[in-house]
C-alpha cells in the first residue's frame, strides 16, 4: 500500500522566551505511518501532544529532529515555498477554529482552495455550493461572512473548505465538534468517501462515536512523551 504520511524519530520542544528561555519537551522519537485509504486517530490525554503532532504534519511547527514525509515532501528540510505548494494541492486541513478574511462571503471562503488551483470561478462556486448544501448550511448565509456565524455554522464552513478539493492527505482537528447529530453523520460520510478514494487521513476525534465510525486504528501520542530527566 502507498504510504502518504511517514514520521520517524520526530522530536519537538517549545522554548518559552518570555520565561528566561525555559525549554519544554513535548514529543520524543515520535513515529507514524499512514497509508492511502486509511484514517488514523490520534489519542491521549489532554496535553499529551496530539495537536502538536498534527501541526508538525501540517508544517506549522518545525521539528527539532527526525523526518516528516507528507505526500513525498520532507517537511523538516522543506522550504516555505515547498510547504505552501504542498498545502495548496496535496495537504488539506480541517481546523476546529475558523480563520478567514473578514467580509469575504462563506461561498467564496469554501471555493478559494479551488480558485488557488486554477479552477474556473463558476465551477469552484458550484462545488462549494454543493458541499454547503450537503452540510445543511442555509443558502441565505452563503453571501455573508462566516465570522458572524454560530460555532456550528462556522465548523461546517471549515469542513466544506477542507473537503472541496480531493486532497491526498487530510488532517482533521475535531471535525465533528459543535455539530448536531445530522451534520455529524454528513461529516462521517465525507470522511469515509475520502478514504474510499484513497486519501490518507490523520485526525483528533474527542467524539468517540465518530472516531469508531471512521478510524482504522488509533495511535496514543502519550507513547511519545519525553523521558523524565
Amino acid at each position: 500500500m502507498t504510504v502518504l504520511v511517514s514520521l520517524s524519530d520526530v522530536d519537538k520542544d517549545f522554548t518559552l522566551h518570555a520565561q528566561n528561555g525555559v525549554v519544554i519537551p513535548v514529543l520524543e522519537r515520535a513515529g507514524l505511518v499512514v497509508h492511502a485509504g486509511e484514517c488514523v486517530a490520534l489519542t491521549g490525554a489532554s496535553g499529551s501532544g496530539k495537536s502538536t503532532l498534527l501541526r508538525l504534519i501540517q508544517g506549522n511547527y518545525l521539528a527539532r529532529g527526525g523526518r516528516i514525509e507528507v505526500a513525498g515532501l520532507d517537511l523538516v528540510t522543506a522550504s516555505p515555498r515547498e510547504i505552501a505548494a504542498l498545502r495548496r494541492d496535496r495537504l488539506g486541513y480541517v481546523s476546529q477554529f475558523l480563520r478567514v478574511v473578514p467580509r469575504v462571503p462563506a461561498l467564496e471562503v469554501v471555493a478559494e482552495p479551488l480558485r488557488a488551483l486554477g479552477v474556473p470561478a463558476a465551477e469552484a462556486r458550484a462545488r462549494a455550493a454543493a458541499l454547503l448544501t450537503r452540510l445543511n448550511l442555509p443558502e441565505r448565509l452563503w453571501p455573508l461572512s462566516p465570522t458572524t456565524f454560530s460555532g456550528g455554522e462556522q465548523q461546517r464552513v471549515n469542513i466544506a473548505r477542507g473537503f472541496v478539493h480531493p486532497y491526498p492527505v487530510l488532517l482533521l482537528d475535531e471535525p465533528t465538534a459543535s455539530l448536531d447529530a445530522a451534520n455529524r453523520t454528513v461529516v462521517i460520510g465525507l470522511i469515509l468517501e475520502a478514504k474510499a478514494r484513497g486519501a490518507a487521513l490523520v485526525g483528533i476525534f474527542h467524539d468517540a462515536e465518530a472516531r469508531v465510525a471512521v478510524a482504522d486504528r488509533e495511535v496514543d501520542v502519550s507513547d511519545f512523551a519525553p523521558e523524565a530527566p
